[in-house]
């Protein structure tokens, strides 16, 4: 696998997102609820548009995004919600680790003490990578687990 490093999206640009989002399915995975095609203004004011979301590209040894996702803030301050992640299938396969391990180090910076997620319940590959990697389920409800994992025991 390439080397994969993290961009925190400082300026908001939406874009890198509009072009890996550009497949009816992919968006849809990533947001259900996003139209399609793209809108980079409805994201901006609907979905990371608070002031304490923080959005990141994964990026390629090339520079080039490949992956996305954004931590917006639980039900407090100190708990981060990892979501909207999406990683170009050409990437797939390994990266989920990476990715996964970045967007910690990233919470934790952001001084989150705690990280939860939500899963669809029939995407095996997604709730294996969170189990291995010592996610807790706290609950299941309309096809999707809630989990969390204590960043300060990680």
């Amino acid at each position: 696998m390439s080397r994969l490093t993290l961009h925190r999206n400082q300026t908001r640009d939406l874009e890198p997102l509009a072009r890996l989002l550009t497949d009816k399915d992919d968006l849809a995975l990533v947001n259900p609820q996003a139209s399609h095609p793209f809108d980079a203004r409805e994201w901006a004011l609907k979905w990371v548009g608070d002031l304490e979301d923080e959005t990141f590209y994964l990026c390629d040894e090339n520079g080039q995004e490949v992956g996305f996702f954004a931590l917006r803030v639980g039900v407090g301050p100190e708990v981060r919600h990892l979501t909207y992640v999406f990683v170009e299938e050409r990437m797939r396969g390994g990266t989920g680790e990476v990715l996964l391990s970045l967007a910690e180090e990233a919470a934790r910076q952001l001084k989150a003490l705690t990280i939860t997620l939500k899963v669809e319940l029939d995407n095996a590959p997604a709730l294996n990578l969170y189990r291995k990697a010592g996610y807790e389920e706290l609950s299941r409800r309309r096809g999707m687990a809630t989990m969390r994992r204590d960043l300060e025991a990680a």
